[in-house]
């Protein structure tokens, strides 16, 4: 490779380590990655899967009277949009407009 070639593989890598760091390896051995969320405590895991599920049968069927659950019968678009942000792979979308910059030099 050329100088310039190499200089901006090395660039490369440098942003790579820094920005990629939505996705974590799953284990050495594997191709698989996992996405981490921050949560307080099991009872706000339960009702973020909770919700999802009532926002999919909601779009499903147009209607919650598919829902067994009585108690509580409204969704929290909140909770779950929040943790979709966690989930948005913000430093990524970075990382590429750095590569960006770099290609187009």
């Amino acid at each position: 490779m050329e100088t310039n070639e190499i200089e901006i593989a090395k660039s490369l890598k440098k942003l790579t380590v820094q920005y990629f760091t939505t996705l974590k390896p799953a284990s050495e051995t594997s191709d698989e990655y996992t996405a981490q969320i921050k949560i307080h405590n099991y009872f706000e895991l339960g009702c973020i899967i909770s919700d999802m599920l009532k926002l999919c049968i909601l779009a499903l069927d147009h209607d919650m009277q598919n829902v067994p659950e009585k108690k509580n019968q409204s969704i929290n678009v909140s909770l779950i949009l929040e943790t979709v942000l966690q989930l948005f792979p913000l430093s990524e979308m970075e990382f590429l407009g750095c590569v960006g910059e770099i290609v187009g030099e």
